[in-house]
């Protein structure tokens, strides 16, 4: 009898918690659901840039089993690529994939964050992000705005870019009309060019048609894909403008702060995954890229010569005079990020510059 009378209320216990669980569960699920609209900066399947993003997008869907829900989209699919920034900062999206030195108009420090003329490598930006201050830096940077930001995406080192004529000397930049945003567009108007901000899907429209005479993009990866070689002959390098465009993924900081700590973690891995990802991808396919810029398509790859970059050089420093003047912060921001230059930079050309140096004259 006590046996039988245990079980039975055992029972009666089981299905009563069974189905109080069942009960709460659901709405409880469905509560923890999260929905992400991600706004971007970059064309749809874009190579590198665009499919990148679109590959964070989808990864954190598969990682959570569906329940972060991310719809991408593409620059003038809900707001146009330079409206990605507000539409964030406002809350009516809750993330946004940019370079944030398109911002660099609302702070010059965004523009550090993703690269400044005679800045930091990928390697010495990694260093400086995430264990000399950078990220914290950001952090306090962004929430001024309203924003929290994750680095995710690197393109290396970018070419100088595609010129209608050879340059030869500083003097050989003035009256040019080129695309190049951030502080390396503000360089080049020291020199006499006239800088424009155009996001990528309206630069190859204004090579052809001559509103602009040059412009920069990426890299041969990317700029093959732009076909801006049939607008332009000379493709010139390295670009001192972006040394390591860092990307980064940009939250509303109130949508952030409202996630629990394990879906912070969740995404701030998957954008560092994807981070990784991206520079290995640049560097699995410039080369290859370039050998059929140069044979299928006849580009005249150029280097730029001491006296441009000399030119470069002044240009820079009378910009980063005007920055550190802006704010307590930007001054902060700009000698932390010349600090690792330094620290970070100096042993990387000791080591790895001098290794590779040696290697390739060994082979």
């Amino acid at each position: 009898m006590k046996r039988r009378e245990f079980i039975a209320k055992g029972g009666i216990v089981g299905v009563g918690a069974a189905a109080a669980a069942t009960t709460l569960s659901a709405p409880a699920i469905a509560a923890d659901r999260v929905e992400i609209a991600m706004v971007s900066t970059w064309p749809r399947d874009f190579p590198g840039l665009g499919t990148g993003a679109q590959r964070f997008a989808a990864k954190l869907g598969e990682v959570s089993d569906g329940r972060i829900q991310v719809t991408y989209y593409a620059a003038g699919e809900r707001v146009g690529a330079f409206d990605s920034f507000d539409e964030v900062a406002s809350g009516n999206a809750q993330a946004y994939h940019a370079a944030d030195y398109y911002w660099k108009g609302k702070h010059p420090g965004w523009a550090y964050f993703t690269a400044v003329p005679f800045g930091l490598t990928y390697a010495e930006m990694k260093a400086w992000l995430h264990w000399m201050g950078g990220q914290e830096l950001h952090d306090e940077l962004a929430g001024e705005f309203g924003l929290k930001c994750i680095p995710m995406g690197n393109t290396g080192v970018q070419w100088g870019g595609w010129f209608n004529k050879e340059i030869n000397s500083g003097d050989d930049l003035k009256g040019l009309k080129m695309r190049i945003p951030g502080l390396g567009g503000d360089v080049m108007a020291k020199l006499g060019a006239s800088p424009v901000s155009l996001p990528g899907g309206q630069i190859y429209e204004n090579l052809v048609s001559g509103a602009i005479d040059a412009t920069e993009w990426v890299g041969p990866w990317n700029d093959e894909a732009m076909k801006f070689y049939e607008a332009a002959k000379y493709y010139y390098y390295p670009g001192m403008h972006e040394p390591a465009s860092q990307l980064h993924t940009g939250f509303n900081a109130s949508f952030w702060s409202g996630l629990s700590a394990s879906d912070k973690a969740l995404i701030t891995h998957v954008a560092i995954g994807e981070d990784s990802n991206f520079m290995a991808e640049y560097n699995a396919k410039n080369g290859a890229a370039l050998e059929r810029l140069v044979n299928d398509q006849g580009v005249v790859v150029k280097e730029f010569n001491e006296d441009v970059y000399a030119a470069f050089k002044r240009g820079s420093d009378e910009v980063y005079a005007e920055v550190v003047e802006h704010s307590a912060l930007a001054k902060k921001i700009h000698e932390s990020a010349m600090n690792a230059r330094k620290v970070v930079g100096d042993y990387v050309q000791l080591n790895d510059v001098a290794y590779i140096s040696k290697r390739n004259a060994s082979l």
